[in-house]
């Protein structure tokens, strides 16, 4: 029973430390706090779009063209996309309703690649550049290598497109005001 206590005591302790580590690092100027009636964004936090801009280019450095197909998208139109394959038409992309994705916090973007005849393609193995790599690959590479987080990692609902940079910040956090300071990144 003491020694039941004692690692009650000591998980205590450490869950308090953790806490007041999170806080801190909220403190230190890398976040703003607001309420839950913070405005919500209106373009790609200029972090993430510093990032889109180098992606492109480094992918070009490697024969790969890559293009942003979607970066920040408005509440509504999250819920639009929420909607298809459940009241619309068509498959089900997206499992987060408006204000659940980064996306509607200027911190996603998606891409897709492009055939030199311009055609925009979703094929995750193509290897234009013939170095044996996929470009999806490649891309999503470069992405992770300059911070972002690739959803075509994510076990449970791979989003192959998805990209996103979250600066440390969950969506319940970021639906209760915290932002990202404008020079995060």
């Amino acid at each position: 029973m003491k020694d039941r206590k004692n690692r009650l005591l000591k998980g205590a302790a450490l869950l308090a430390l953790i806490m007041f580590a999170a806080a801190c690092n909220r403190m230190d100027g890398r976040y703003e706090e607001f309420d839950e009636d913070a405005p919500m964004p209106k373009e790609l936090h200029p972090g993430v779009e510093e990032h889109k801009n180098i992606l492109l280019d480094r992918a070009a450095e490697r024969d790969i063209d890559a293009v942003i197909t979607e970066g920040f998208r408005s509440v509504s139109q999250q819920d639009e996309l929420y909607e298809q394959g459940r009241v619309s038409e068509g498959e089900i992309v997206t499992r987060a309703r408006g204000g659940e994705s980064y996306h509607n916090y200027g911190l996603a973007i998606d891409f897709a690649l492009r055939y030199d005849e311009g055609e925009i393609i979703w094929d995750t193995v193509y290897d234009g550049n013939g170095n044996g790599q996929a470009d999806w690959v490649e891309v999503a590479d470069i992405a992770k290598s300059l911070g972002f987080e690739w959803g075509g990692d994510w076990e449970d609902f791979p989003d192959y497109p998805h990209l996103q940079m979250d600066f440390g910040l969950s969506i319940d956090e970021l639906q209760k005001g915290w932002r990202p300071a404008e020079d995060a990144g």
